[in-house]
């Protein structure tokens, strides 16, 4: 039962940053002209990606912070405001931009977008992988990463149908569902970024003052 909460909440941090229920016109738009088995294969392929670049963000992330000398609270102050960004535009989706007219031109005339621009950065962007290389230097069991691997690979799972049934949401759903949907997310989202520059901060300034009482 502890596992499954560690689960739930690791889940919950990694979808609000993925959110591929904002995907599917974006989807529908470049896999333009593609046949149906063609669109699945591709929304596969970009959910595997997604999953794998998530998966290497996590395993390799305190590696890159060691290599870069770059602390953790740095790392959460700048992540908290990159995501916090995303969130805002989530918040005002008739002012979200995912992709310049050049961007979605050049990605319609690939034969392939399951990775680029579909799994990065669309899926797992920098926002994910700050996120990730988060999570894992939260980690010190061998359980934790057990469990954010499975919150990751449930969330890519979920990515995967919601693509593959894009159109059917586009429909359902309408213009209004999508952007309600969007601004749920951004919610959390927003939460989840202010959550981290607070643990930043906090984490720099305690350090602060522990130096400055070393010193007097």
């Amino acid at each position: 039962m502890a596992m499954f909460h560690e689960i739930l909440l690791a889940f919950i941090a990694i979808l609000p940053v993925v959110n591929p229920f904002s995907k599917p016109p974006i989807f529908l738009s470049i896999t333009e002209g593609l046949t149906p088995d063609e669109q699945r294969k591709q929304a596969f392929k970009a959910s595997l990606y997604a999953f794998l670049i998530l998966l290497v963000s996590l395993l390799a992330g305190t590696f890159i912070l060691a290599f870069f000398s770059i602390s953790l609270p740095a790392l959460q102050i700048a992540g908290g405001l990159l995501i916090a960004r995303t969130g805002f535009q989530m918040l005002n989706p008739q002012k979200e931009h995912h992709q310049t007219a050049h961007e979605e031109q050049e990605a319609r005339a690939k034969d392939d977008v399951s990775f680029v621009p579909l799994a990065m950065p669309l899926l797992a962007g920098p926002g994910s992988m700050a996120v990730m290389i988060n999570l894992a230097t939260s980690s010190t069991l061998w359980t934790d990463w057990i469990v954010i691997t499975i919150a990751s690979a449930a969330v890519c799972l979920i990515t995967y149908f919601v693509l593959v049934e894009s159109l059917g949401l586009v429909r359902f759903l309408g213009v209004n569902g999508m952007n309600a949907v969007s601004k749920v997310m951004g919610f959390l989202l927003l939460s989840l970024a202010i959550q981290f520059i607070i643990n930043g901060t906090t984490s720099t300034l305690t350090h602060l003052v522990a130096t400055l009482n070393a010193q007097s």
